[in-house]
């Protein structure tokens, strides 16, 4: 295969979803899932480069098998028809790198000069359930990444790309392409593209009980009627909501 690819958006994001995603934390958002039945959606073991940058965009996938030395295991690629280099040139604005190395470490599954690439191509994160090369360089790049630990040796070593824009499993969790991934300090977790605005929706709903309710137990008050949030408070809350609403929102 040669030249760029072209990424699946099955359901485009609307701007308050987006904005709802980008204020929400990881850890709602598995709590919303769950309650759609959804157990398996975050991806586990992953460090953020970035810890200050928040992550919202479609995944485009890129599937690594284990390479062999007849067909890999090169460390000059072919820009042409190599896939992952491939991949980086068809990202774009809101799309997200999401890469199955299969769980291993034992080489880099990107590094610092591609991930620059894809960020200046607009893209909004990288994730791999791999290692990541040249790993410090990530701390100054203006771009969400992922990643499960920093190794120095050169992808090809271990991986051999062969699948773009297929479903793939990453950190053990299925990602289709166009789901819609959302990273923050404590990781990443993958939403249905179909189900991302009422989930973003509840979770800003979930949030704010949330927050009403960390308020009162840090006055002194048990949890046994704010978490989960009782009707005999619910007037209160609201009224809570309410004072804390901008004028004329």
């Amino acid at each position: 295969m040669s030249g760029a690819a072209s990424f699946s958006r099955p359901v485009p994001l609307d701007g308050e979803t987006a904005s709802r995603l980008r204020t929400v934390s990881t850890a709602t958002l598995t709590s919303q899932l769950l309650k759609r039945g959804l157990r398996r959606t975050f991806l586990a073991g992953l460090r953020p480069t970035r810890p200050d940058l928040r992550m919202v965009g479609y995944a485009c996938t890129l599937r690594y098998v284990p390479s062999r030395e007849d067909f890999g295991s090169h460390v000059d690629y072919d820009n042409s028809r190599d896939l992952q280099r491939i991949a980086v040139e068809s990202v774009g604005a809101e799309d997200v790198l999401v890469i199955d190395a299969r769980g291993q470490v034992g080489a880099a599954s990107f590094g610092h000069i591609i991930a620059t690439r894809i960020g200046r191509r607009g893209a909004a994160g990288l994730v791999t359930d791999g290692g990541l090369r040249d790993s410090p360089g990530f701390a100054s790049l203006d771009l969400p990444a992922y990643y499960r630990v920093p190794h120095a040796t050169t992808s090809s070593v271990l991986h051999h790309p062969v699948d773009l824009d297929v479903p793939i499993g990453c950190a053990e969790v299925y990602v289709a392409p166009g789901d819609i991934v959302v990273g923050d300090a404590e990781g990443v977790v993958v939403i249905p593209s179909a189900l991302a605005a009422e989930v973003a929706r509840d979770a800003a709903v979930q949030e704010d009980a949330e927050a009403f309710a960390l308020e009162r137990v840090r006055a002194g008050e048990p949890i046994s009627d704010l978490y989960p949030l009782a009707e005999s408070r619910r007037a209160e809350y609201e009224a809570w909501v309410r004072a804390k609403r901008p004028a004329g929102g």
